[in-house]
């Protein structure tokens, strides 16, 4: 087995193992066979120590596949090479991330069996995946997990827990977590209101009071002061490359990273105008602009993405048209941005609102824009949900993803090939023979086609 020498021959032969363990497992083999020469196993392996398996589980949660971390741990196993805490520690940042619970506890439980005990890091991290995953009760059986093996909780932990409960709207388990923060000697900080907000914004059922109470909780939080400062209590998820809003959650996780995108400052308002779009909430999101321009605050990409999705989900296209348009005049415009309006446009399928998506998408193919696989999915299937009307914008989102030889998920093809099928094309017309030849083709790795006909 010889050392890697970088990473891309680490990636690649990691896939290549992978799927011929895959392969082994499907033909009823097993992952590495009975019998193996020594070559052909020096050939196939691609770790053969701790640090080597430690730099192969790296990568593969830097590049957010998750579903690889079990290969890779079995792998590490039936080499005889002893995993250590850090090995551990990226497991379960990893199956966080891809919010993979089950791993998660699997990985915890592997840990406790050869004698490592989970840290406060640790579990903070599991915590997390509580709150991604949505289930808060896992979330407080840790807290009680905590308490009975004596690790002492952190202000981290507890903002931790605060937002897996908000998940999932449990407000009166959320007040709990603050006052016992209160008792603890620690106060609220912006992390905590925003998760009093998503926690009455995910209330089920929904209450009237929710908007006043965004509006209250904005209003608290600026007796705490920002200020940017590298705390003890971060370090390790600074070197586990894992951004504060990751790990509580927030909507802005995803762009954390992102030059530009977010000003950290503004995390309440991020997460109230977020709620404020998902509540279609109009009134609440236009006296929250309001008290943002009385403190003379400038919009980033993620607050005007949000006001733009609040306005079309309340159906007001011109305000949503006019806020983009201040925006891209002035400032750079991420490709998102594009995607929200666009989409957000097509609700309903008014000849309005898909002249506006038209449009926006030819503005964004003149300033060089590219499609993702991810955007041009969700873009194609809400395209592809137009009833009358000559097709055009489902057409010209795929004749973009054709471009750049991009094939979206087959829920998307599927839909926008039936939206073909219903109108009058002949069968031998290229674009459906196209389509219904990519369907064809996804069809066989996803799945029988479905309400085609």
């Amino acid at each position: 087995m010889g050392l890697l020498k970088n990473s891309l021959l680490l990636q690649g032969q990691l896939r290549q193992a992978t799927a011929q363990a895959a392969a082994a497992a499907a033909a009823g083999v097993g992952r590495r066979g009975v019998a193996t020469s020594t070559e052909e196993y020096m050939r196939r392996n691609y770790a053969n120590n701790v640090s080597e398996y430690n730099t192969v589980i790296g990568s593969l949660v830097q590049q957010r596949r998750p579903y690889l971390l079990r290969d890779a741990y079995d792998d590490m196993l039936l080499d005889g090479v002893q995993p250590v805490r850090d090995t551990f520690h990226s497991l379960i940042v990893g199956t966080m991330k891809g919010s993979r619970l089950q791993d998660a506890f699997y990985f915890r439980d592997q840990m406790r069996e050869m004698g490592l005990q989970p840290d406060v890091n640790l579990y903070n991290f599991l915590i997390s995946a509580c709150g991604k995953c949505k289930n808060s009760d896992a979330a407080i059986l840790l807290l009680e997990e905590m308490k009975a093996h004596g690790v002492k909780l952190k202000g981290e932990t507890y903002i931790c827990l605060l937002n897996a409960l908000a998940a999932t709207g449990r407000t009166d388990q959320v007040y709990a977590i603050v006052r016992d923060m209160t008792a603890a000697g620690l106060g609220l900080n912006k992390f905590c209101y925003a998760g009093l907000i998503t926690a009455f914004k995910n209330k089920r059922p929904a209450s009237e009071d929710t908007p006043a109470k965004i509006l209250e909780f904005v209003q608290q939080s600026k007796g705490w002061q920002y200020v940017e400062r590298v705390a003890n209590d971060s370090a390790e998820n600074i070197m586990m490359n894992v951004s504060e809003e990751e790990l509580y959650n927030l909507p802005t996780a995803e762009f954390a990273h992102r030059r530009g995108f977010i000003f950290k400052q503004l995390t309440i308002y991020h997460v109230a105008i977020h709620a404020c779009a998902d509540l279609r909430s109009k009134e609440t999101l236009e006296a929250l602009l309001d008290m943002f321009t009385k403190e003379n605050f400038s919009y980033d990409a993620f607050i005007v993405m949000q006001a733009v999705r609040c306005y079309l989900r309340c159906g007001d296209i011109d305000s949503a048209v006019k806020m983009f348009e201040e925006f891209s005049s002035s400032k750079p415009t991420p490709a998102e941005l594009f995607v929200t309006l666009a989409e957000g446009a097509m609700i309903g399928y008014t000849p309005r609102g898909m002249e506006v998506a038209q449009a926006t998408l030819e503005k964004m193919t003149e300033r060089k824009f590219f499609l993702n696989p991810k955007m041009g999915t969700d873009l194609l299937l809400a395209a592809s949900g137009e009833k009358t009307g000559g097709y055009t914008t489902a057409n010209y989102i795929w004749d973009m993803l054709q471009t750049r030889n991009i094939v979206p998920a087959l829920p998307a093809v599927e839909a926008y090939y039936k939206g073909l099928k219903e109108r009058e094309i002949p069968s031998d017309d290229p674009r459906l023979v196209n389509v219904a030849r990519v369907l064809d083709n996804l069809q066989l790795r996803f799945g029988p086609r479905r309400n085609t006909q």
